[in-house]
This record gives C-alpha cells, structure tokens and sequence, in this order.
C-alpha cells in the first residue's frame, strides 16, 4: 500500500480548514445569541420595578379544579 505525502498533507490541510471555519460558524452564531433569544420574563425586577402576579385560588369559587375546557381557554387568554 503506497500512502502519497502530498494527499496526506492536503487531508490535514482540509481538516484543520474545516475545524477552522466549524468554530468560526460556532462563535459567530454565539455572538448573536444574546440578540436573537427573548427576554427572560422570570428575572428579578431591578429598580423600582415590582413583579406581579395573581395566584388563583379555584376552591373559593367553589368548583374544585377547573375542567379542561376552562384550563385550555386560560391558556389561550394569557397566551403562555
């Protein structure tokens, strides 16, 4: 089995280019992480800002748990 020097190399080559343009893609796309994923609705409120939200509580209503009709039509009215 003869193995060519030359095609060695250029497979080397080839490899440490495509290493070199994977982790190039790799950074650019993180680099545009921060811009492209949503805001985090969960963090704490900084400033004078006050986080806010309502608990319900169905048993005072008297129903026990809500039916799924009820759960399936809060889930489109808050839209989460």
């Amino acid at each position: 089995m003869i193995i060519s020097l030359r095609r060695g190399l250029r497979f080397i080559r080839f490899i440490i280019f495509f290493s070199a343009l994977v982790y190039l893609f790799y950074n650019v796309l993180d680099l545009f992480n921060g811009w492209i994923s949503p805001v985090d609705q969960y963090q704490i409120p900084s400033g004078n800002a006050v986080k806010v939200f309502q608990e319900t509580d169905w048993t005072v209503h008297g129903e026990g748990r809500p039916s799924l009709a009820e759960r399936l039509r809060l889930f489109y009215w808050y839209g989460e």
